[in-house]
């Protein structure tokens, strides 16, 4: 039998934009993560796993061998940093971008902003850059939130069709980067199972070329 394979994935968008892309590979899931309270899904390989886990956590399961393989959005990994995992293929999935955004018509106060995002590092990088000083504000959610109640000047926030800003008086500002989801690989297993991570590889560009 062949040595075990381990995908980590997060429930949502990405796990079902990467169905195709893993059916083209001649994988399937015997479970839908959504409706299965399960966190290891069996494939139609025996030796072949998915592995539920959280968006922000999949870069660190890859890092550190919990996972071979992984699937995640090119935020999440800016903001791990990279360390410990190859990232070989931009798969084209899950599109968005990462934007600076505030309320309408609101100039940048004469004192040190305040920026609300749970994007902190990829915030900082970025404020940097500009030598600018920001005061960051962590949060988990519902960004929108902070501009409106005066705890933040700013967000930083991943951007998909607007309509939560809009909804709320903000508009984007600043665009920071494209976002994408990218297929990133254990280093260690890029060696020790090489031909194998280099077989899906391949089929998962296919795939992206071809969808």
């Amino acid at each position: 039998m062949s040595e075990q394979l381990i995908i980590a994935l997060s429930k949502g968008r990405i796990f079902k934009e990467t169905l195709p892309l893993l059916a083209h590979a001649g994988i399937t899931p015997m479970d839908d993560p959504e409706s299965s309270r399960k966190l290891i899904l069996d494939t139609n390989h025996d030796d072949i796993k998915l592995i539920i886990v959280r968006a922000s956590d999949v870069p660190t399961y890859v890092q550190y061998g919990g996972a071979d393989l992984g699937v995640t959005g090119k935020d999440v990994l800016m903001e791990h940093g990279g360390e410990g995992v190859y990232e070989p293929l931009d798969l084209k999935i899950a599109c968005c971008k990462l934007m600076v955004a505030g309320p309408k018509g609101q100039p940048e106060p004469n004192r040190r902003m305040r920026i609300a995002t749970k994007f902190v590092n990829s915030t900082k990088r970025y404020y940097a850059e500009q030598g600018k000083q920001v005061d960051i504000i962590k949060l988990y959610g519902s960004m929108e939130l902070a501009p409106l109640v005066g705890m933040a000047d700013r967000i930083v926030d991943v951007v998909d069709t607007g309509n939560t800003l809009r909804a709320n008086g903000l508009e984007p500002l600043e665009h920071m980067a494209d976002i994408s989801s990218r297929l990133i690989v254990n280093k260690a297993s890029m060696k020790t199972k090489n031909s194998r991570i280099q077989a899906l590889i391949k089929h998962f560009s296919e795939a992206v070329q071809r969808l």
